[in-house]
């Protein structure tokens, strides 16, 4: 199967202006010039060449849609394939249709992720490469994005190689050493041993540091937004994804379930979560929607603590800080355009380390100090994904553990 011509429909499904289908395989061109009408036959123009004509349908004649096809002979493509992509309009009727009689004429419809696996397979990527390619269409920032095309272009594979051929060398000068003693090479001590193990668990160490980030970069960072009933919760939601996605009144206990939205805070993607106002309630759907709540809690990776500058601090204000003091948590005082009564100094004792932040939602002042404070928290100084090498993948981190394991053993 590995050998047969592939299909797919190469753009998201649905309307748009144009859509590709796209073919793979030793077959791709001979399938494509069965279907298409123009004024040269694909198999007889030059590679690395777009072609305007019709796809007909070869039985009965009739035109089928206006394209562009473009002419990709291997090994000088993706897959170092064969391939052929038609350009069409983007109705979903016309795409199907033109994929129906490309699987009609000889090809099978392609496998998720196949393209990229047949990249893989034929040696045009390495497999951190094709995990990379996921990562890139998945990346909800720009930061995440450079991080992937990093992995696309090879720059994590390039830095283990070099560090494999460090090992090598020095496993290569030992065995010179054991067998050729006669020889006059320099002589590999002990202590020069470690001296070069020391290097490589060095730069894993380096690579290993930037893993935390690598996956929040890559997965985001699951974030739930906590606080007693209308403190300003679904408020700050709306207001860090730019819109009203969550219902805000007066009312106590209008979040009645947890609420999930992306949000891209300075460059660092958060999955945030808007919570049901954790009280003692006797309300069926609201006692629901708190355990809900104090679920989300033990799962998340960051903890945005809201309180009300308006009331003094509660016992159940108390049990929202010591359910989540486990969690990396940032405490907000909300509601500062009201008279201020809370303890200050009974939130810094509470808090503990965590910063603490003011915001007064209704005026849309302290949230930029608030992105500030979660990008410092995970993000350290201004490191752009340029500027380093991240590892994002679990896989990747669990084998370069394994390397460092062992590179420590001597």
């Amino acid at each position: 199967m590995e050998l047969d011509t592939i299909t797919a429909i190469s753009t998201p499904m649905g309307e748009g202006a144009i859509a590709i289908v796209r073919i793979s395989g030793e077959d791709a061109i001979t399938i494509a010039d069965k279907l298409y009408k123009g004024n040269k036959s694909l198999e007889e123009v030059e590679s690395h060449t777009i072609n305007y004509g019709h796809i007909i349908d070869p039985e009965t004649e009739q035109i089928i849609e206006e394209v562009m096809v473009s002419v990709l002979k291997g090994p000088r493509t993706f897959t170092k394939e064969n391939m052929a992509e038609i350009n069409c309009h983007g109705g979903i009727v016309s795409v199907n249709r033109i994929l129906q009689l490309i699987m009609k004429h000889g090809a099978r419809l392609a496998e998720p992720g196949e393209f990229t696996k047949r990249a893989f397979l034929n040696g045009r990527i390495d497999l951190s490469q094709a995990e990379g390619v996921m990562d890139l269409i998945r990346a909800k920032t720009d930061r995440a994005m450079n991080v992937a095309m990093s992995q696309v272009e090879g720059k994590l594979s390039n830095r283990i190689q070099r560090l494999r051929q460090a090992l090598l060398e020095t496993v290569a000068h030992v065995e010179v050493n054991i067998d050729y003693p006669e020889y006059d090479a320099e002589e590999m001590t002990l202590e020069l041993l470690k001296e070069k193990a020391s290097f490589v668990k060095d730069d894993i160490n380096k690579l290993l540091q930037t893993a935390q980030q690598g996956k929040i970069l890559r997965d985001g960072l699951s974030t739930v937004i906590i606080g007693r009933p209308n403190v300003g919760k679904s408020s700050l939601l709306n207001n860090l994804v730019h819109d009203n996605k969550a219902i805000v009144t007066d009312i106590p206990g209008t979040t009645r379930d947890v609420i999930e939205e992306y949000v891209n805070v300075r460059g660092v993607p958060l999955r945030l979560l808007d919570t049901a106002g954790i009280r003692e309630t006797e309300d069926v759907v609201e006692k629901i929607g708190v355990e809900r709540s104090r679920k989300v809690v033990t799962e998340a990776e960051l903890v945005l603590l809201l309180l009300n500058n308006n009331e003094e601090i509660t016992s159940s204000d108390e049990e929202l800080f010591k359910i989540s003091e486990k969690r990396d948590r940032i405490v907000i005082i909300n509601k500062t355009d009201l008279e201020q009564k809370i303890d200050m100094n009974k939130v810094r004792e509470l808090a503990g380390t965590d910063p603490i932040v003011t915001t007064s939602l209704v005026l849309d002042e302290g949230v930029d100090e608030l992105e500030e404070a979660i990008k410092t928290l995970f993000f350290q100084g201004e490191l752009e994904a340029s500027d380093l090498t991240y590892v994002s993948n679990s896989r990747h981190i669990a084998l370069l553990n394994q390397a460092h394991a062992a590179v420590m053993m001597l």
